[in-house]
């Protein structure tokens, strides 16, 4: 095999799956054998991808490659552990529909063995900031991958959300919430809450209203240049914000959030005899 730059692997597993474990630790000795190094050999994730351990920072800043085993869960944990740092992650399917995690269980050698050649290609698909302000100071930062969700809890009353475009105006929706996706989150949450799939070569975002009070309130797409402020305008109990499903803060009355086009990508490393559209069919089982 061809000397490659890829170095350091970190492999990541989808928690309380043993088999993903065992996979993980077959793959950790296989690399080595290969004169790669692993970090984690191999690190879990939690759902909330706790990044302060010593690997996972390790993960974060000193691989070359990160190869997650999980479904598109550990898929968001990644980009989230990874920062701003440019990996290419490759994705192998342990976990449920898998829009993010591509590579099917009997494919990893053959895919890993392609991209320590250099032969492979990296999807760059679009991330969100997103800043939530609390009066006048900022509360909590974060980047997102899929979606924002303002959601309201079970008790909750039906929450008031005005959402502005580059300053303009935009609506105020009456909603049980309100969903801010990315193409690639097209396929998420939006998709349940009856919003469009949108190809993740679209320079686009998407934003949903869940169960609008009026039904002509659709979801509406726009430019991912422009720059999304939400607030909310009504007091009620129990609103939330979640970034990706997986970083949460409670929302007040008059709280707002600033979301805009991140300037980092996500590298996702896809199979070249499948496209989009195969994922599509095959996971929405079209025909």
């Amino acid at each position: 095999m061809p000397e490659s730059t890829i170095k350091k692997v970190a492999i990541l597993v989808k928690p309380e799956d043993s088999e993903a474990f065992e996979t993980g630790q077959e793959l950790s000795a296989w690399l080595k054998g290969l004169g790669v190094e692993v970090i984690g050999e191999p690190l879990v994730l939690s759902k909330i991808a706790d990044s302060d351990s010593p690997s996972a920072v390790e993960a974060g800043t000193g691989a070359d490659l990160i190869v997650v085993l999980g479904g598109d869960g550990t898929m968001i944990s990644a980009a989230r552990l990874i920062g701003d740092r440019d990996i290419p992650v490759i994705g192998i399917n342990y976990g449920g529909l898998g829009y993010l995690t591509e590579f099917r269980i009997e494919e990893i050698h053959d895919a890993l063995e392609t991209v320590l050649r250099g032969e492979f290609v990296a999807e760059e698909r679009a991330m969100l900031e997103v800043e939530h302000i609390n009066g006048e100071s900022t509360s909590l930062r974060g980047r997102v991958l899929n979606d924002v969700v303002i959601n309201k809890t079970v008790l909750a009353r039906i929450i008031e959300i005005d959402v502005s475009l580059n300053g303009e105006f935009v609506n105020r929706f009456r909603a049980d919430g309100l969903i801010i996706a990315t193409p690639t989150g097209s396929t998420a949450y939006n998709l349940s809450a009856g919003g469009p799939i949108i190809h993740p070569g679209v320079s686009s975002v998407v934003i949903t209203p869940i169960c609008p009070f009026t039904l002509t309130n659709r979801p509406l797409v726009v430019s991912d240049d422009s720059e999304i402020e939400v607030c909310l305008r009504n007091e009620s109990d129990g609103v939330m914000l979640t970034l990706d499903g997986q970083v949460g803060a409670p929302m007040k009355l008059n709280d707002r959030l600033r979301i805009r086009k991140s300037k980092t990508v996500f590298k996702l490393i896809r199979p070249t005899n499948r496209n989009y559209f195969d994922v599509l069919r095959s996971k929405l089982k079209w025909g």
